[in-house]
């Protein structure tokens, strides 16, 4: 660290996964649905950090965007070749439990050259499988050493590793990869997860470990750089910037929160049966709490195979006694469809310190000190 006046400039190692080096170690998150597409990746792709695309519904996003039907290997290739205009470094997050176009947008990834595929929201035990890589770089997301250690046994019967992981905390945004009551426990804070992560990562071969949950300042990053991470994955921060795709309601509410209307909600919760953690003002959290909601689902995202296999089946079109509709209103927080959907608000534990709306430039600036 140098100190000219009052200003003190830090250095941060690079990123470097696969051969690439990303300049900055922050990796933008992929937030779905909707809020972390081109503009936001592109965004911080030039600033040095890696940007990344959600493939969460993307196929209708892309859709209504060119006014023009696109399906998911196409969203994926387009929105990639998009992101990758303007330089630096672009992947996408592919979620596991999107079943049913899990593949498809994988392989429009890998076809316009993503720099990494990063997958969560389940094992990704057969991401080698699907098309070779080549130069991308295959990141699974993990909530612990076991679940690593599992992914890595796999994937070398694949005759693969892993290029970096994920280690994710309880106090991140969206699905979370713990039980309800597992999530406030010593033992799963993310600067105690860390080490045993980083030991598998080093006996399966010394690949990078990224850590994300609760990152919000300078000052965490190089907490966890200094315990042994290589890089910080981040989405909240940018949840919260002009280039997120996020609606100006969505917005808002992140910069109104306090801290006590951060709530991870179970019961009611998302059909995929993980915790999730929202906004409790949230409309459509809202809606579901009071039964208000007439059971829908009719974009099927994370349908459920029915006895003969196909994807027909999920729990919030079934009821809403216990489960909201987390496509549409996810959808919704992004701004899409004509009819008006209520909005559902996921967002960080730290997401109430927030109090204003900044360019990714100012961000990573800030991020960087």
């Amino acid at each position: 660290m140098e100190f000219f006046g009052q200003e003190s400039i830090v250095s941060f190692s690079p990123l470097i996964i696969k051969g690439k080096k990303i300049d900055v170690p922050i990796v933008q998150g992929g937030m779905g649905v909707g809020i972390s597409l081109s503009p936001l990746a592109s965004a911080v792709a030039r600033e040095g950090g890696l940007g990344i695309i959600s493939s969460a519904g993307l196929d209708r996003l892309v859709s209504k965007r060119n006014e023009k039907r696109v399906n998911c290997y196409e969203a994926a290739y387009e929105e990639v070749s998009l992101a990758k205009e303007s330089g630096g470094r672009v992947g996408i997050n592919v979620m596991v439990a999107l079943v049913r176009d899990y593949e498809d947008s994988v392989r429009g990834a890998l076809d316009a050259g993503a720099d990494v595929i990063i997958s969560g929201a389940g094992l990704p035990l057969g991401l080698p499988l699907i098309h070779p890589p080549g130069e991308t770089a295959l990141i699974p997301i993990v909530s612990s050493a076991r679940a690593l250690e599992i992914i890595c046994k796999k994937w070398e019967r694949l005759h693969y590793r892993p290029d970096a992981v994920v280690l994710e905390g309880p106090l991140a945004g969206g699905h979370l990869g713990f039980k309800a009551g597992e999530i406030g426990l010593e033992s799963n804070k993310l600067e105690n997860l860390l080490p045993p992560v980083k030991d598998i990562a080093m006996k399966h071969g010394d690949f990078p470990v990224i850590v994300a949950g609760g990152i919000y300042s300078h000052a965490d990053i190089e907490k966890f750089l200094a315990m042994g991470a290589s890089g910080v994955q981040m989405g909240t921060r940018f949840l919260a910037t002009e280039e997120s795709s996020a609606s100006s309601e969505y917005k808002q509410a992140v910069v109104n929160s306090k801290e006590e209307d951060i709530i991870v909600a179970d019961d009611p919760g998302s059909p995929c049966g993980m915790p999730f953690r929202v906004i409790r003002q949230s409309p459509m959290f809202v809606s579901a709490l009071n039964r208000l909601r007439a059971p829908k689902c009719d974009k099927g995202y994370v349908l459920l195979k029915d006895s003969q296999g196909g994807f027909t089946r999920c729990p919030a079109k079934e009821n809403n006694e216990n489960y909201f509709c987390i496509c549409n209103g996810l959808l919704s927080s992004a701004g899409y469809g004509s009819q008006k959907e209520e909005p559902l608000f996921t967002i960080g534990t730290n997401a109430y310190k927030i109090n204003n709306i900044l360019s990714v430039h100012a961000l990573m600036d800030e991020l960087k000190n």
